[in-house]
């Protein structure tokens, strides 16, 4: 059986214990909720009086509170290259909020380092890790777990997912009920479909034998490296290894593909 293990590199990944190498790895999804409950130490409730909307630009840093005085250089920020200057010097690991981004609730956390854009919109519960970019206009609609240096672009929608350290989805991506392996990218446009059309559960064919999730709503699990092509969508009960790559503006049939399969 496919477990965790077959897709993904855990050991530098904050929240490996939302998974169990003796299960399949979509019976992750029956525990993202709980594991979040306990995980998620929430630091939306420390600029709690500006929101829901930011008014004014925010800087979170060290549990102290900025809005003015400060210099933002805008830069990569997966790479640490986003910087904010206040009294001459850098504040390393600087939360910033710009104005018009969302925090709809206190059951979010924000990792040190990440940039929140104007108009992005995030509900909890929600864990980002540092230095993550979320740009404008993005959507989070609660149980997102994202881990470190990761982007969600303009116009992406995420919900109930996982996304593994160095994951990206730049630009107008659908990620519902999935997991996205480290290091993968969602070209421009890509939707993870996570709801058959039929009304019945979610079933994956591996090695020719069909497996029953048990699972209403899975999108795709994505392993390690693995990339997609712009405007490409992957159908419910999709399984991409590691180092795979998905040509644009394909469909993706579910099922299993194992690692470095090129999917045309």
């Amino acid at each position: 059986m496919l477990s965790a293990k077959d897709f993904f590199d855990l050991k530098d990944w904050a929240h490996g214990r939302l998974f169990n190498e003796d299960e399949p790895v979509w019976h992750a999804f029956t525990r993202l909720k709980s594991y979040m409950s306990q995980a998620l130490k929430p630091n939306s409730q420390e600029v709690g009086s500006l929101r829901p909307v930011f008014q004014q630009t925010t800087v979170l840093y060290r549990g102290n509170i900025l809005t003015s005085g400060f210099e933002l250089r805008p830069g990569d920020v997966t790479k640490g290259k986003f910087q904010v200057i206040h009294a001459g010097e850098a504040l390393e690991g600087a939360t910033v909020f710009y104005a018009g981004a969302c925090l709809m609730d206190d059951d979010i956390f924000v990792g040190p380092g990440s940039v929140v854009e104007p108009g992005a919109l995030i509900k909890g519960p929600t864990i980002i890790g540092s230095h993550c970019e979320i740009r404008q206009g993005a959507y989070l609609r609660g149980h997102c777990l994202v881990g470190n240096r990761c982007v969600l672009g303009h116009t992406t929608e995420m919900k109930h997912s996982a996304m593994l350290d160095d994951a990206k989805a730049g630009h107008f991506a659908y990620i519902g009920d999935s997991i996205l392996g480290n290091r993968t990218n969602l070209g421009a446009g890509t939707k993870l479909a996570n709801l058959k059309i039929t009304g019945t559960p979610v079933g994956i064919r591996i090695n020719n034998e069909i497996y029953d999730t048990g699972l209403r709503k899975l999108g795709a699990i994505i392993g390690d490296d693995s990339e997609t092509g712009c405007n490409s969508v992957t159908n419910p009960g999709t399984l991409l290894g590691r180092r795979c790559l998905v040509l644009p503006t394909l469909s993706v049939g579910s099922g299993y593909y194992p690692d470095e399969s090129v999917i045309r």
